[in-house]
């Protein structure tokens, strides 16, 4: 993995990605106690930065490969943003998605053209249904993050990130990343390296769920006991990916562990403050910095909002819940 990779990447990704904006309110700033900038992933093409790798990843296949298929395992995000991709391409798309994943997302993959395969997470391995069918179809695997051609398009949020920055005067901040397997964050810690060398990536994952942080303190991968009960579906993992942690390891500072209450609550912020939607996943960079201050340094800090696909339940329920406090 290099920065000739991310580079590559943004060149098949424009006019086919948008360069998300990165966003402010003196509001969000008074709560933080610093200046806070929100790139907003959000507002990317399947409501997350997962687009970009998965464009990244289809666009690198050779014409064979298209004409056969690609497959993918994915909670969600990753899913839309493969199903979009390969139907760009004109590509059939199977994703197999655990049976409690968002139904958004389960309904929205199936909108954009793919067929979607629902297991147990429990009683079932996604792995050998992956390689079942890869088998019997001839199908490319585009894994979600421990992927070089993924990394590489999640990179490109770094580029913009520090074009944007600079434009805005930032030139030296801790970059919050929402981390699962760490595809996102370990794209944009080496698009940093090499075009802002002074902004520091941070990996934030939710309590319970925090196998990079705990990665980064012992020097090596550490693993979740478990792989679902959390509101942050859209990041969690197992344990970091093979390729991502060395990455990880080498650039990132100190992983952010946050509590599922928080990012309840900066999803409120964020509509209250700055008009959009995030879930839960997507939103808790932005907690840790409005909640978890005293682990920041600096005064100013970019936020990546890395996803907005909720559901309308889990929205009102933060709404009910922190809607007087935001």
């Amino acid at each position: 993995m290099n920065i000739a990779m991310i580079e590559a990447a943004a060149k098949r990704l424009e006019g086919h990605a948008r360069r998300t904006p990165l966003l402010s309110s003196p509001f969000v700033d008074e709560i933080a106690d610093r200046r806070v900038f929100v790139k907003l992933e959000a507002l990317q093409h399947t409501g997350s930065f997962k687009f970009r790798g998965a464009w990244a990843a289809v666009s690198n296949l050779d014409d064979d490969a298209l004409k056969a298929g690609v497959i993918a395992f994915s909670s969600g995000n990753h899913a839309q943003g493969v199903a979009l991709a390969a139907r760009q391409h004109g590509a059939k798309a199977v994703i197999i998605m655990p049976a409690d994943a968002p139904q958004i997302k389960i309904d929205n993959t199936r909108a954009l053209g793919a067929e979607v395969v629902l297991y147990d997470r429990g009683s079932e391995d996604r792995d050998e249904i992956g390689d079942r069918l890869s088998s019997e179809r001839g199908l490319t695997l585009i894994k979600p993050f421990d992927e070089p051609q993924v990394i590489a398009g999640q990179g490109t949020t770094g580029l913009e990130i520090a074009t944007q920055a600079a434009e805005l005067g930032v030139n030296a901040s801790d970059v919050l990343v929402c981390c699962g397997g760490g595809g996102l964050t370990s794209g944009i810690a080496l698009a940093l390296e090499a075009k802002a060398p002074d902004l520091r990536v941070r990996p934030v994952e939710p309590v319970g769920f925090d196998d990079v942080a705990r990665s980064l303190v012992a020097g090596q991968i550490r693993r979740n006991d478990k792989t679902s009960g959390s509101l942050c579906d859209a990041i969690i993992t197992q344990q970091p990916g093979e390729i991502t942690f060395p990455i990880l390891k080498r650039l990132c500072g100190p992983g952010i562990v946050v509590p599922e209450e928080d990012c309840l609550r900066a999803m409120v912020v964020a509509f209250s403050r700055l008009k959009v939607v995030l879930e839960p996943g997507g939103a808790i960079a932005l907690a840790a910095a409005l909640y978890q201050s005293d682990q920041i340094d600096g005064d100013d800090v970019i936020v990546v909002a890395s996803g907005g696909n909720v559901d309308a339940g889990v929205f009102r329920m933060a709404l009910d819940k922190y809607g007087d406090t935001a």
